[in-house]
């Protein structure tokens, strides 16, 4: 149900749309900024054209701020996507919880190389071994309980509206044996983040939104973001998601999340990831020793730090951020190290997937 990775994720249905793109212009105040925008929609146009329903984009470069969009906010409307509209952010959600549990280590709260059984006791079986970092790094070698889901279309339809308790979802993982010995290896498991969210919780002494919320998106006023726990719409403006089941058409935009948890149940605006992402590459959320903490890496980690990853563009510019994939939505939220350039995409899903083109040009006109 969360995907990972800076690739834009295609694995929940992107599809053929076919409908010509939008530019929506935003005051610049730099007329040298280097991101062309008509480049920029062409990609856009062309990811609608051959991948997705509709998508939408928002780029920093400098001081230069736009929006695009391409396709239409449902399949049965000429309607475009609305560039202010809210969608489901998947993984993204983990950089949130990350950047809380890594605010609870700079106030002391938890230390991120002691076991995770010490503040949760009795939750892993090998919860001894494993390390609150390993939890952040996806190296606890913890089983992704995603992989123990319905997770094919017919599946995700006839579960849609089901709730899971945290405690169901990491005993999906227990079930099975540890993939590798913790911090040995790395791989992207969903049950990592499930942990960091009840451990948010028995820090805290209060649901893991609920602190999100007062550490990180009050503060930035991040007004259009969300934790929506059960609740099955998304409120506010948004494009439509779909997918194909039982030979059918279905709009999976009412979902309930629950089952992505900590671990991907977010929703949020391009406008807000963008000035969250701002903020935290910008050290204003962390302490200096837990900033360098959030971009460590190992060897082993493919460039993963702490809830946030790091991926080089052709051109040798590095980046950091994370996507997010659930059903019908796919988002990602990307920047350089000193934030002068950013970039926060939203696309929502058709049921028929075709090749996706358009989207490493995107990535090379806004980077590169």
């Amino acid at each position: 149900m969360v995907k990972r990775g800076i690739a834009l994720a295609t694995a929940v249905g992107l599809a053929v749309a076919g409908i010509g793109g939008t530019a929506v212009a935003e005051p610049s105040v730099d007329q040298a900024a280097r991101v062309d925008r008509q480049v920029v929609q062409r990609a856009l146009d062309d990811i609608a054209r051959t991948a997705v329903q509709g998508v939408q984009v928002r780029v920093v470069d400098g001081r230069q701020e736009f929006t695009a969009r391409s396709g239409t906010a449902r399949i049965d409307s000429p309607r475009p996507v609305p560039t202010d509209g809210r969608f489901r952010v998947g993984s993204i959600t983990k950089t949130f919880v990350s950047t809380v549990v890594l605010q609870l280590v700079g106030e002391g709260k938890v230390d991120l190389d002691a076991p995770v059984q010490r503040y949760l006791p009795g939750l892993l079986p090998h919860g001894d071994r494993i390390t609150v970092r390993n939890l952040l790094q996806h190296t606890s070698g913890l089983y992704n309980y995603t992989e123990a889901l319905p997770l094919d279309p017919d599946g995700v339809v006839a579960t849609r509206y089901k709730t899971w308790a945290p405690t169901e979802l990491v005993a999906l993982s227990t079930a099975k044996p540890l993939d590798f010995e913790p911090g040995t290896a790395w791989q992207y498991s969903n049950t990592n983040y499930v942990v960091a969210g009840m451990l948010v919780e028995k820090l805290t002494g209060r649901p893991y939104g609920a602190a999100v919320a007062q550490r990180v998106l009050r503060p930035l006023g991040l007004r259009s973001t969300s934790v929506p726990g059960t609740r099955i719409d998304i409120p506010g403006p948004h494009a439509h998601g779909y997918l194909r089941a039982g030979g059918q058409v279905v709009d999976i935009t009412e979902i309930n999340p629950s089952a992505a948890y900590s671990a991907g149940e977010m929703i949020s605006t391009t406008a807000d990831l963008d000035r969250f992402v701002d903020a935290l590459l910008d050290g204003r959320l962390l302490r200096p020793a837990q900033q360098r903490e959030l971009t460590s890496t190992l060897p082993i980690t493919e460039g993963y730090g702490l809830g946030i990853e790091a991926q080089q563009m052709p051109c040798g510019v590095t980046v950091w951020g994370h996507s997010g994939g659930i059903p019908g939505y796919n988002s990602l939220v990307i920047g350089t190290a000193d934030t002068k350039t950013r970039m926060t995409l939203s696309a929502t899903s058709e049921p028929d997937p075709g090749e996706l083109a358009g989207y490493q040009e995107l990535l090379n006109e806004v980077f590169c």
